[in-house]
């Protein structure tokens, strides 16, 4: 079990999102490496039911995850959610994730807001080369955020939210005679969000389209003498339709597009990762602002391998008089780029003050790492709290 651990704490560090999920494939394997990849976890219960989808989904508490600018239109003036998730526990049986996040309408057209994200990758036990326990650590990582969002219209509102990042692995362990240090970044999100009523099949409606520009932030090294690596800075567009079936019933179906504003790696002639010796694609050592536009032509493959790097999340939701939900979505990863391919299903149950979901991932593949998670969500709504203590008085 502990050789288990370390593995996979190393392979967190060092091979970032995507090379940790991978699998077998008949394609030849080009995924984008990243630190810190926790950040790209779905933390609530709702978006996990629904394929890992929320940028325009309608607002809830978790919305500074998926699209802060949703707060705007938010019901109500104030609000919190904690959300829980025993994680990868097909590899390791105390990785847990966790989330706690909160807003507060300023008036009709603002709203702030804020979240913690954290991860615990349970107990570790250090040697020396003798093998000799010389301690054990609980290595973590975690997110601080703090939002702003904006009503620009009766249709449209924009966000901006401020994140910084803390991630401590080794504790300060020697590793390869070089002390390991806490990786530390600072990032920001951008964000917009529109919705209009509309009528379909003579049912009323509503379309939702969201956008999200996430992580954008500095790179982040665990040594001094470590090249620093790229956070997990990502593009996030979709759209959701909703219909009102009749005064009892709606059901909303979204989807999500993702695609990671890092570097893709090149293809070297040789063992040598020197840029000289590049025959396809770009150097991905290179700053910030360039990454970002490079991650759309950088690809060996071209256009082709580009597309590949996209990620699609769909998920539908039914609420019944807005008190009972059921959800199921499909996360599609391409086989080169990481192969995630997993059902979810979940519900969730809506009771005047507060609001409890859960939600249960079914991956296509047998013996995946992330078989059998479950997330459980409950939300606080502070106005219907108050009003429930007045109806009582």
């Amino acid at each position: 079990m502990k050789n288990k651990r370390v593995a996979v704490l190393f392979l967190i560090a060092l091979s970032g999102r995507t090379l940790l999920f991978s699998q077998q494939n008949t394609g030849e394997l080009n995924a984008i490496q990243t630190v810190v990849p926790f950040l790209t976890i779905a933390p609530d219960s709702r978006a996990g039911a629904m394929g890992d989808a929320g940028v325009a989904t309608s607002p809830d508490v978790y919305s500074m995850h998926w699209n802060p600018s949703k707060f705007a239109f938010i019901d109500g003036n104030a609000g919190i959610g904690i959300s829980y998730s025993p994680w990868l526990r097909n590899l390791v049986p105390d990785i847990n994730i966790a989330y706690l996040a909160g807003y507060k309408r300023l008036d009709t057209k603002q709203v702030l807001s804020a979240s913690l994200l954290y991860s615990s990758l349970g107990d570790v036990q250090f040697t020396d080369e003798y093998g000799n326990l010389q301690r054990t650590f609980n290595p973590n990582e975690f997110a601080v955020d703090a939002g702003y969002s904006r009503l620009f219209s009766d249709h449209l509102s924009g966000g901006i939210a401020f994140r910084f990042i803390y991630s401590n692995l080794t504790g300060g362990t020697y590793s390869g005679g070089v002390a390991t240090k806490p990786g530390i970044s600072f990032a920001a999100d951008i964000s917009g969000y529109y919705q209009k009523k509309i009528t379909l099949l003579n049912k009323d409606g509503q379309l939702a389209f969201g956008l999200n520009f996430s992580n954008i932030g500095a790179k982040m090294s665990y040594s001094s003498s470590q090249t620093a690596d790229f956070i997990p800075m990502n593009m996030r567009l979709g759209t959701s339709a909703t219909i009102d079936l009749d005064h009892f019933n709606k059901i909303t179906a979204t989807l999500d597009l993702n695609k990671l504003l890092v570097p893709t790696p090149p293809i070297y002639s040789g063992t040598s990762t020197n840029p000289d010796s590049i025959i396809k694609g770009k150097n991905p050592n290179v700053s910030v602002p360039v990454a970002i536009f490079q991650s759309f032509y950088d690809a060996p493959g071209g256009l082709k391998e580009e597309l590949h790097e996209i990620t699609y999340s769909f998920g539908i939701e039914y609420w019944y008089n807005n008190q009972f939900a059921l959800r199921g979505g499909y996360f599609y990863e391409d086989p080169t780029k990481g192969n995630r391919k997993y059902f979810t299903a979940g519900a969730g149950f809506r009771l005047k003050a507060f609001t409890l979901d859960f939600s249960y991932l079914m991956p296509v593949a047998q013996n995946n790492p992330l078989a059998h998670t479950l997330r459980f969500s409950i939300a606080f709504d502070f106005n219907a709290l108050r009003n429930a203590s007045r109806s009582k008085g």
